[in-house]
């Protein structure tokens, strides 16, 4: 490879420049659709406004990278961008009307509908131009290259998150490592070491390689600015593979204090917030009548409160009393010691679980009430105190979490609980092996989006109506 400016590689393709194209024939079409639909006659007004508007789109989209690689990104991710981008270009526009007083001139229903459903059809296209580009990608064709440097547990962890998503039309070639040598014929799943980190660049400057993947620990400081330093005018672009699924932190952002870059652990969850807030009243007043009904049937069979409290963890690894009906007879705590005591199979069983399959204890209505879940119906109180969430990782008790958790601890305390999850649509009671509750926890935990939560409370309902694996 010979000059710098021959290197470095043209990453905009012609898809990338039809869209870019169309967009801006959405944009200004579609206002002009809606100007005829509402037989608004054109003015040297909306021939300003339009040109204004072009010049606004071109230079909004491009400033938030509206057209940059989204290989491997979700939908959703570039959905923000363009919620981002259309927003800047409406924001100047209703600054174009305050200055110049002249929003008399323009449809106010034309502009109102236009300006919210335009970042709706943008998306839409670019929905279908990614769609084409995974096909057309998922059957080897417009791929880029890409080399990994550190064949350890993140690089091969990379590797298989590369080859589960084809669509996204990255070739891994092969690997770097210093601790595995390429004369030793040795392959990282199925593919080969080329060689040490310290002939990545000699590599780069004669093989066509579009990525290289930094995939080292973070103690490798040194090795990691090296090629930083060496290997970033080679024509490929070079990214960062930070080792935080060491410590099972998916979740992390970067932010800044002052001039410092750093890194917050704490998952982001505020929008969480705002949806259990909603969803508890509306859940809350919807079931009312039902609730006092339950409450009756309670009282009507043993005697005793009708809402049983018991300690369980919250964010953070505080304690809250968690509200459920109750289901048991009166003193059913003091009970369970007797029955623990005088049989082995059920302290087998408690111990291995915290459950009873067959609880002699239960109620007929608590039976009922937890075969469908609504026992736990007033946990919603919980969440609109701020000591759970709608969905979130099983409540448990403090025993649960030293006994089993282990290294999953600082994960589970780093989020609230909820009234359901990923166990309960599950198998739910059925799940023996209690290491396979804790990985159920792990996995919401690492993975959570409102999205997530959403399917989860739309299985939640289908459980409930089947009532399996509760007791």
């Amino acid at each position: 490879m010979n000059m710098l400016s021959s290197n470095l590689r043209e990453q905009s393709s012609v898809m990338v420049r039809i869209l870019h194209l169309l967009d801006i024939v959405v944009v200004g079409g579609y206002l002009w659709l809606l100007l005829a639909w509402y037989a608004v006659p054109w003015s040297s007004y909306y021939t300003y406004f339009l040109t204004l508007t072009l010049a606004l789109s071109l230079i909004s989209f491009q400033s938030y990278q509206l057209y940059r690689s989204w290989r491997g990104w979700k939908f959703y991710q570039e959905f923000v961008v363009i919620l981002k981008a259309w927003g800047t270009v409406v924001g100047v526009l209703l600054f174009y009307f305050f200055v110049f007083k002249i929003s008399h001139a323009y449809s106010r229903v034309v502009f109102l509908i236009w300006s919210l459903s335009t970042p709706l059809l943008l998306f839409l296209l670019h929905v279908v131009a990614r769609k084409f580009l995974r096909y057309y990608r998922s059957h080897g064709k417009n791929v880029r290259h890409a080399v990994i440097v550190g064949a350890g547990d993140l690089g091969v962890r990379l590797a298989r998150e590369v080859e589960a998503i084809p669509w996204a039309g990255i070739e891994i070639i092969g690997f770097f490592d210093d601790k595995i040598k390429e004369n030793d014929g040795m392959q990282v799943m199925g593919k080969p070491v080329l060689g040490d980190i310290s002939m990545i660049a000699s590599y780069l400057d004669v093989n066509d390689v579009d990525y290289v993947y930094i995939a080292l620990p973070m103690r490798a400081e040194k090795k990691i600015f090296t090629i930083l330093r060496t290997c970033r005018s080679l024509g490929a672009r070079i990214y960062l593979i930070p080792d935080l699924y060491i410590f099972g932190l998916h979740h992390a952002e970067i932010q800044s204090l002052g001039n410092l870059m750093i890194l917050n652990f704490n998952p982001n969850t505020e929008w969480k917030r705002g949806f259990d807030i909603i969803f508890s009243i509306l859940a809350l007043l919807f079931t009312l009548p039902f609730t006092l009904f339950i409450a009756l049937l309670i009282k009507c069979e043993s005697r005793g409160p009708v809402f049983y409290r018991h300690r369980r963890i919250a964010a953070a690894g505080k304690e809250f009393n968690c509200l459920k009906f109750r289901t048991m007879c009166a003193g059913a705590d003091k009970k369970l010691q007797a029955m623990l005591a005088e049989n082995v199979e059920l302290r087998e069983e408690w111990q291995r679980t915290f459950k009873l399959k067959d609880d002699p204890r239960v109620t007929r209505v608590g039976r009922f009430l937890r075969r469908t879940s609504l026992d736990e119906l007033p946990q919603f109180v919980n969440v609109l105190k701020g000591e759970m969430s709608v969905v979130g990782a099983r409540p448990i008790v403090a025993r649960e979490l030293n006994d089993f958790y282990k290294e999953s601890a600082g994960r589970y305390c780093s989020m609230k609980p909820g009234i359901t999850g990923p166990w309960q649509v599950g198998e739910r009671s059925d799940v023996e092996n209690y290491n396979e509750r804790v990985e159920m926890d792990d996995w919401y935990i690492l993975n959570y989006s409102l999205w997530t939560d959403l399917k989860i409370i739309a299985k939640t309902v289908s459980c409930m109506w089947r009532g399996k694996g509760a007791y």
